[in-house]
Order: structure tokens, then sequence, then C-alpha cells
């Protein structure tokens, strides 16, 4: 019975941020706001220019909204793109704020980006251990299928904590000292403010859900090893 209650609340704990994240997100992306004069994309592309940023292009994508710094663009789901609602509106300049982490060089903002890079060799160079850890034992004939599940298990979630970890205050910031003073200075009506903070917040806790997503992960791959 207690490890039942653990497990719901690791469930709980890992998977309701999600869900709570996806609720406040769709609420607020249902309603078309009248005080609205442009779409996401269209305020995407405002901000960047204001801020002398005509480098950075805005696009839309399938593959969740997000700011791509190699390719220097701002990409948006298409109904974030073409939304006139608070939550087009409110996570078009979210992504705008990466954009001016980038462009002021902030050092969070570029030891997450490398550290990006990093992951993906990273993954990629521990799957290949563990891929080769039960050809190790068929051909030396000794135990050392551990030391390669270890390590491979350590670099493909280790790095992925690390990212979360560190992706979580780029966020905030992007949030909360780029995004909300932009929008609260003449884009948004003092009622819509509330409603922006918790739409932020939200986007936040999914960096919140994902980092305890891996950690359990990590955790469940350690158990295993060690038997």
């Amino acid at each position: 019975m207690i490890y039942l209650i653990a497990i719901i609340l690791i469930l709980l704990l890992v998977y309701g941020p999600q869900l709570w994240v996806g609720r406040v997100l769709e609420r607020h992306n249902r309603q078309v706001e009248d005080n609205f004069p442009g779409s996401g994309g269209e305020l995407a592309r405002h901000l960047l220019d204001r801020c002398n940023l005509q480098e950075v292009k805005v696009e839309v994508t399938e593959q969740g909204d997000h700011y791509d710094p190699m390719a220097r663009t701002v990409r948006l789901t298409r109904d974030k793109f073409e939304g006139k609602t608070l939550t087009a509106i409110t996570v078009a300049a979210h992504e705008c704020g990466h954009a001016y982490q980038h462009a002021a060089a902030e050092p969070l903002f570029l030891l997450r980006t490398r550290l990006a890079k990093i992951s993906i060799l990273a993954q990629r160079i521990g799957s290949l251990l563990l891929f080769a850890a039960p050809f190790s034992v068929l051909i030396t004939r000794l135990p050392s299928a551990a030391f390669f599940n270890i390590s491979g298990a350590f670099l493909i979630m280790g790095f992925a904590i690390a990212m979360h970890l560190l992706t979580l205050p780029v966020e905030i910031d992007a949030s909360f000292k780029k995004a909300l003073p932009l929008l609260t200075k003449g884009y948004l009506l003092p009622r819509q403010i509330p409603a922006a903070r918790s739409i932020l917040r939200a986007a936040a806790w999914t960096y919140v859900a994902a980092s305890l997503a891996s950690l359990l992960n990590f955790w469940r791959w350690m158990a295993l090893l060690r038997r």
C-alpha cells in the first residue's frame, strides 16, 4: 500500500504540472481579444524590429514554440502565429525574450546553448555504450556490462537533467524580465496582466516537470543497474 501511494504521488508530481500547463494555455487560447491589432506572429515581428533585431526571422512550426539560436529564428505553432488570443500574444513575446537574451549574449543563455550541443553528442555516445554493453560481456567474458550501462545512462540522463535545470532560470528570465515588462507597456489591458502571468508561470513549469521526469528516469536506471 505504501509503495502504491508513493507511485501515485510521484506520478502526480511529474505529470500533474504538465496537465495543469496544458489547461492554462488552452483556456486562454480560445477567445480572440479585441484589443490585439495583430496576431502572435505579427507581434513577434514588431517586438524584434523594435529592438533592432531585423535579422531574426519569425516562422510557423509544427514542432512546438521555440527560439532557434542557430537559425536566429522565432518559431511559433500555427495557432500562436495566426492567433489573436492571450496565449498567442504572451507566448510570442516569451520566445522573443530568448532572442533578446541571445542578442545581449547573456551568459546563462549561451551556456544552455553550448550544453544543448554537447548533450546531443553525449546522448549518442551514451546510446552507443548501452548498445555495446552485452557485446562486451560476450567478447571479454568479464562482467563489464555494468560499466557501459552506468556510463551510458549517466551520459544520456545526466546531461538531460543538467539541461532542464539550467533551462529553468533562462525561461523565467525570458518570461518575467523580458516578455512581461514589454507586454505591460501598451500591449495588455490591466485585467489581462494576471492571466498573462499565469501563462508565463505555466510555461516555466513545463521545465520543472521535465526536470522531475528526468530525475525519476535517472533514479530508475540507477536502481536497475545496482541489481
